[in-house]
């Protein structure tokens, strides 16, 4: 991140936080350069960052001063989904979701892909490059089952940083986090069988217990704190539950981070019923927070959390690298791996493993959770500017993803057909549940750049969904 960037992410945290009031005079360019020791263009450039967040405004020969904006909307409330096990539905929805990749002109706020355009990747594809070039027979000759091993190295360091100690060999090298998930649920589950997730919980999972012919039972969720502890234990005594899929840090879609003390609760209430955690932990590592939050895998002790990953949110999907650390479910899981032909591929895991190991790995990221962090801030601004004001806005606490909550009278899968024909993708809320719940809810892609032309198709969408109020 620049200087400027820097300077515009600490000023905006002051506002947020009430140093500096609505109305009052913010310090001069020159006062400010001196106290931070940078150059007044650098000031100027901050300020420029902040006018366009609508943080601040200028007033001609008398400075800066932060904006009288419109109240913070409140953050969703506690989720309330009928807690019975049912079949998996909207399979049409998320295909139509997934065909609209394929349309270049799509501005695509439904999806969750990073921003590839930073230039913190490119010694990454540098190492592509070089790799085609100097080892063409390895980069396409078989993988072994398990994955390569330095990168199974490089990972069980980065592992460190979410509090869990593995050795390489306790890890196997998936196709994505999906794949990972995948084979977690094949591994301890059978058709028929029942599995509790988050609601709303992201619709990749759900979609995947529909094609293994697994029921969901939704648990209602705290947009902050994350899965009720008390509605799971309730579930857990009246329904013969095979496991729970959690995503505890950056949750998918409501940005939460799970707090330590419910991480061990939600832990200890699985070894009480003797169910096991497949912990998602794809977005833990874009957490704001530093040092990063720890993983439920972190406090494991017995082998029944399967801790899932991928270089697909921090580095880019289209690697197709992920991970699984299995536990007690190690022989399972390379079993089902060689039942579903998964050998990967060798290339893509050698460029990886040399983006960790040469530190260019910690500086992308690092540089991305700045970016997200700034991006979430104008997105939200825009937001509170274009949507109605009976909205709730939840409050990320990493990642890109924000959920947003409209009046009751608002369905979102009716305004997203409408906003594909402008060539505007909305992920509607009814996405991320088995039952089709929050049609009045919808997620946001804040990675992609905060430019004009984005900014535009934020405002469509506002107008449609007001235009959707009055109908």
């Amino acid at each position: 991140m620049t200087r400027y960037q820097h300077l515009a992410n600490l000023l905006a945290q002051r506002i947020e936080q009430g140093l500096y009031r609505s109305g009052e005079r913010l310090p001069s360019v020159r006062a400010l350069s001196q106290e931070h020791g940078v150059s007044i263009s650098t000031i100027q450039q901050a300020y420029q960052i902040l006018e366009n967040l609508q943080l601040i405004i200028p007033q001609p020969r008398s400075g800066y001063f932060v904006s009288s904006r419109r109240a913070q909307p409140p953050v969703p409330a506690m989720t309330r989904p009928v807690q019975r096990p049912v079949e998996v539905t909207q399979w049409d929805e998320v295909m139509m979701l997934l065909d609209a990749r394929a349309d270049k002109e799509m501005i695509s706020f439904g999806g969750g892909s990073p921003d590839l355009t930073q230039p913190s990747l490119k010694p990454l594809w540098r190492e592509m490059s070089r790799i085609a070039q100097h080892n063409p027979g390895e980069m396409l000759s078989y993988d072994v089952l398990e994955g390569r091993l330095e990168l199974r190295e490089q990972i069980a360091r980065l592992m460190l940083d979410g509090g869990t100690t593995v050795a390489a060999n306790e890890i196997v090298i998936t196709n994505g986090c999906h794949g990972a998930l995948s084979l977690a649920l094949l591994s301890v589950c059978q058709p028929g069988d029942i599995v509790a997730v988050e609601s709303p919980s992201f619709h990749g999972t759900m979609q995947m217990l529909r094609g293994f012919n697994i029921k969901a039972i939704e648990i209602p969720t705290d947009p902050q704190t994350g899965i009720s502890i008390e509605a799971l234990e309730l579930a857990l005594e009246q329904w013969p539950i095979k496991a729970v899929i959690l995503v505890p840090n950056c949750n998918n879609p409501l940005g939460f981070i799970m707090p330590e003390a419910r991480k061990r609760q939600v832990l200890a209430l699985a070894q009480r019923h003797d169910i096991v955690i497949v912990e998602d932990d794809i977005y833990g590592e874009l957490a704001a927070v530093y040092p990063r939050p720890r993983t439920i895998h972190s406090f494991d002790i017995d082998g029944r959390v399967l801790l899932c990953s991928s270089f697909t949110k921090t580095v880019a999907p289209g690697l197709r690298v992920g991970w699984i650390v299995p536990g007690r479910y190690y022989d399972r899981v390379m079993h089902m791996k060689y039942a579903a032909g998964g050998f990967n591929v060798p290339g893509t895991q050698m460029a990886v493993a040399a983006f960790i190991r040469d530190g260019h790995y910690h500086r992308h990221v690092r540089r991305m959770r700045q970016i997200y962090q700034l991006n979430m801030e104008r997105y939200t601004c825009w937001v509170r500017q274009y949507f109605p004001t009976e909205i709730c806005v939840t409050r990320p606490q990493g990642s890109f993803l924000l959920w947003v909550e409209l009046p009751e009278q608002v369905d979102m899968v009716c305004v997203s057909k409408q906003l594909c024909q402008l060539k505007i993708q909305a992920a509607a809320g009814s996405l991320f549940s088995a039952s089709g719940k929050y049609r009045n809810c919808l997620r946001i892609n804040v990675a992609l750049p905060p430019n004009e032309r984005n900014r535009e198709a934020l405002k469509k969408m506002g107008e449609a969904i007001h235009i959707a109020m009055e109908e």
